[in-house]
């Protein structure tokens, strides 16, 4: 007999015969300006206690490195930037403003500060804005510094996953990245110009309307 689900279970939450493939380690040691554009149309996979899995496609990220002053890594290395400086493949996650948790990926390789900035998820049968931006992003994993140094690939409850068939050749928005005084002219910020869940589009750039955006549907799990 065939299993319905009912409607009122949000598709993000519904449990998932076969796990989201978690992307190689191998994906990650390289530099970040090559890695945040490609991780644009991945998926963000987090399995809940239930044994159901919360997911969404990544739509917005940012790129930073060591040698340029919006970097955490920049000025010194320490105890709260410490994952920055190590392997690739786990993510940074740092307290902004001492209220929101952003959350990134360690790239490139050891000893060297270079990372991602996850910017923007968008969530199947959810509010477009559900997680349009790093803090609200964060929150709706329920992601925090208890977190940091974790794998994203698959060898704990949190992972990235590759990008679904329908999302192959994401067509993106290059531009400069948002909230930072130094560097920001740098063109190193993507996201996806179909989606209404992106946190801020560059000027010019008008929001799709809603019957031509692209949105995460349960085909999108495959």
């Amino acid at each position: 007999m065939k299993k319905v689900v009912s409607p009122a279970t949000p598709i993000a939450t519904q449990r998932i015969a076969k796990d989201f493939p978690a992307l190689p380690f191998s994906f990650f040691c390289r530099p970040a300006e090559v890695v945040g554009p490609e991780l644009v149309g991945c998926r963000l996979v987090k399995r809940q206690s239930d044994g159901g899995l919360l997911w969404g496609v990544i739509v917005e990220t940012e790129a930073y490195s060591q040698d340029a002053p919006a970097c955490h890594g920049y000025r010194r290395r320490s105890p709260q930037n410490e994952t920055l400086f190590g392997e690739p493949g786990r993510f940074y996650v740092y307290v902004s403003y001492g209220i929101h948790h952003c959350v990134n990926v360690v790239t490139d390789r050891a000893e060297w500060a270079n990372g991602v900035l996850l910017r923007a998820v968008a969530m199947p049968a959810e509010p477009e804005r559900a997680a349009a931006g790093p803090g609200l992003l964060a929150r709706r994993f329920g992601l925090t510094r208890a977190d940091d140094s974790r794998p994203v690939t698959g060898e704990h409850e949190v992972w990235l996953a590759s990008r679904s068939a329908t999302l192959n050749c994401p067509t993106l928005v290059t531009t400069t990245r948002i909230g930072i005084s130094q560097g920001e002219d740098l063109p190193l910020r993507w996201y996806l110009k179909s989606s209404r869940c992106v946190s801020r589009r560059a000027k010019g750039d008008r929001m799709p309307p809603k019957q031509q955006a692209w949105i995460p549907s349960a085909v999108d799990c495959l």
